[in-house]
Parts: structure tokens; C-alpha cells; sequence
């Protein structure tokens, strides 16, 4: 009986280091992957923020108007990001980039036409379109301000540089204006109403559409039509 009683002894321990053995360890557990969770998809592709348009209207001109349930450009997009003139850091705040619907369908489809047309170009920056509601986009919000800018109509772009640096650059020697030039031929071809340009970046267009103007040789200037 106790022969019995001990080779039952020896099995269950047996069985006991047995189990031990098969059990995962516990430092092995924790460092196993997760499984990977598929990204989120939008409108503009993974991980980009989704447009919301909502029948935007402007009113008035652009220099004297005001903007009814703006669309917000979102801060960065396929082919864009954006930039803060007077913070001077991407993405731009919020309340600086509100537009009509069919803006910011261009500032998209510009953008995605840039992206195919220079694949090794860093994403276009854009810069202030309007306030939420536009009106008024004077000095009072930074800078010297807009005199225009306030009914939903127009977007400031920042012309690439040719150090190839994600910033604004500083002197029209500073521009590469290849690029440049491309993004005005990509408005023109969107359907702007005019594309202002710096006076002293050598950028062409159709009479009537491109034209020079002072304080824009760090940026292009695209307005569409405005119904006023």
C-alpha cells in the first residue's frame, strides 16, 4: 500500500512540472505583438482629418464682406500642409483657414495636382485664407493683416524654396521658381480668378489673371470668383 501511495505521490508531481513546463512564460506573454489594427479611412486617404462642407456662402466683396458657414480647411491634406504667418510654425491655427466650399475644393484638388506633378517636392504651404464668419482680417490679428481676406474667396500659398526647406522664404533669391511656376499654371488651371504674385519672382500667367503686386514675394495669392 505505501508502494502504492508513493508512486501516486510521484505522479502528481510529475504532472505538476509538467504543466509548469507547458505554461507560457510570463515575460514571454508580455513582449508577444499586438495584433496590428487597420488605420482609420477618410475622404483624403489615412490619417488625414475629414473636410466637413457645409453650403458655404460669401457675402459681399472681398475686401468688404463676410463669410456664412465657412468650411475649414483642414491642416494638413494629400499634397498640403499649412502655415501660421504670425506664429511662424505648421500647422496653422484653426481659425485662419475657414473658405467657401468651392475654395477649399480648389486649395484640394491644387494640391493633389501638385503632389503628381512634383513627387519629390515637399507639400505645398498654404497660408491664411478667412476668419469663420470672414469680416475683417486687419493688423489687430497679427502682422500688417489683410485688407482683403474677408468674404471666403482668397488663400495665401507660400512659393517652395530652393534649399528645399519646409518654411517661408525670405528673399525672392530664395524661391524656387520652377515649382513656383507650377503652382500658378495649377491655380490658373483650377479656374482662379486671379493669382497675385511677387514683383520680383519672375512668375508668369494670362493677362488678367497673374499679376504682379507688392508685398508677394514670399507668396502667391489665389482668389476665385466672389458673387458680389
Amino acid at each position: 500500500m505505501y508502494v502504492v501511495l508513493g508512486l501516486l505521490a510521484v505522479l502528481v508531481v510529475a504532472g505538476g512540472v509538467t504543466a509548469l513546463l507547458q505554461r507560457p512564460d510570463e515575460s514571454d506573454r508580455a513582449v508577444r505583438p499586438a495584433r496590428e489594427r487597420s488605420q482609420p479611412q477618410t475622404a483624403n486617404g489615412p490619417h488625414y482629418p475629414r473636410v466637413r462642407f457645409r453650403a458655404s456662402r460669401a457675402i459681399g466683396l472681398p475686401h468688404a464682406g463676410r463669410l456664412v458657414a465657412g468650411t475649414q480647411l483642414p491642416s494638413r491634406g494629400p499634397g498640403f500642409t499649412t502655415w501660421d504667418p504670425i506664429t511662424r510654425t505648421s500647422p496653422s491655427r484653426g481659425w485662419r483657414r475657414h473658405g467657401t466650399d468651392e475654395l477649399v475644393r480648389m486649395v484640394l484638388r491644387v494640391a493633389r495636382s501638385y503632389r503628381a506633378a512634383a513627387p519629390g517636392a515637399l507639400p505645398m504651404l498654404v497660408g491664411d485664407l478667412s476668419r469663420p464668419r470672414g469680416g475683417d482680417f486687419g493688423p489687430q490679428f497679427g502682422s500688417i493683416g489683410h485688407a482683403t481676406h474677408q468674404n471666403g474667396v482668397d488663400v495665401d500659398v507660400y512659393y517652395p524654396r530652393r534649399d528645399g526647406r519646409r518654411a517661408v522664404p525670405r528673399t525672392p533669391a530664395q524661391v524656387n521658381r520652377r515649382l513656383s511656376q507650377r503652382l500658378v499654371d495649377l491655380f490658373v488651371d483650377a479656374g482662379a480668378q486671379a493669382v497675385l504674385v511677387g514683383p520680383n519672382v519672375a512668375l508668369r500667367g494670362p493677362p488678367g489673371v497673374v499679376k504682379p503686386f507688392p508685398n508677394h514675394d514670399n507668396h502667391l495669392h489665389v482668389r476665385i470668383a466672389s458673387p458680389g
